[in-house]
């Protein structure tokens, strides 16, 4: 596919107007005046570069400027895009991801990136309400809405109760369905708790997202029917692409 380039005027060199705003406007404007789509990839630096007759450095710091606005989004090693409608995600006491992705007419899929045995630490500990160094099963999970990656959940499920899990896992993507192959066929959340933050440069891989865009971080816990606690999870979110809503 060949990207095409805006026809603007010559940058006012000299105008007391700094080059690289002058670029993020006339790429704004481009965009809002519809000759670009929402997920439409934008032309490459080198091809700005060379349109603006500027160097990189001047062209980053406009893209910058426009995914701080939350006018573009930039996803690691693919480039930068027109950024899409922000998508609700309700959090209450049943929060299904696929259900919540495909309610809002999106394909929800669901990527298992490790799945290991490990010691459960203070955080992971306190939230299953048992003894520090037990084993739990740690899943890490990308959940994608057409395509696109939504939030990277870190899952801990007790041991030896959920020891089939990794089996029922490594056959199919959901949480939900492998808990109830294990004997949980409903659970509920029981507590989340939400905070902001810079990602680490591994979640900004797999959320193909910059790492100067803050992430969401919930903490949950989630119960079978007798209270017990079957997942303890930290899920990030990108925050360009997703805001929470929380339902009683």
């Amino acid at each position: 596919m060949v990207e095409t380039l805006m026809t603007k005027p010559a940058l006012a060199r000299g105008a007391g107007v700094a080059l690289w705003r002058q670029i993020a406007t006339a790429l704004e404007a481009d965009i809002s005046g519809g000759g670009r789509q929402p997920g439409e990839r934008l032309p490459t630096e080198a091809a700005l570069t060379e349109r603006f007759a500027v160097n990189r450095h001047t062209v980053r710091r406009a893209l910058e400027e426009l995914e701080s606005r939350g006018i573009i989004r930039v996803e690691q090693g693919r480039g930068a895009f027109v950024a899409e409608d922000v998508l609700d995600y309700p959090l209450g006491p049943r929060t299904r991801f696929s259900e919540t992705i495909r309610r809002q007419n999106r394909e929800a899929a669901g990527r298992i990136l490790q799945i290991s045995e490990v010691a459960a630490e203070n955080q992971v500990a306190a939230g299953l309400r048992i003894r520090r160094g037990r084993p739990v099963l740690r899943v890490a999970r990308l959940g994608l809405a057409s395509g696109r990656p939504l939030v990277l959940g870190l899952h801990h499920f007790p041991l030896p109760r959920f020891a089939a899990l990794a089996d029922a896992l490594s056959r199919q993507a959901s949480i939900t369905v492998a808990l109830a192959e294990c004997g949980v066929p409903d659970y509920r959340r029981q507590s989340t708790r939400i905070t902001a933050r810079l990602p680490t440069p591994e979640e900004a891989k797999q959320l193909m997202q910059s790492r100067s865009r803050p992430v969401m971080v919930a903490e949950a816990l989630n119960t079978d029917p007798e209270g017990v606690p079957v997942d303890w999870t930290l899920s990030c979110y990108a925050a360009a692409r997703v805001q929470l809503v929380m339902e009683s």
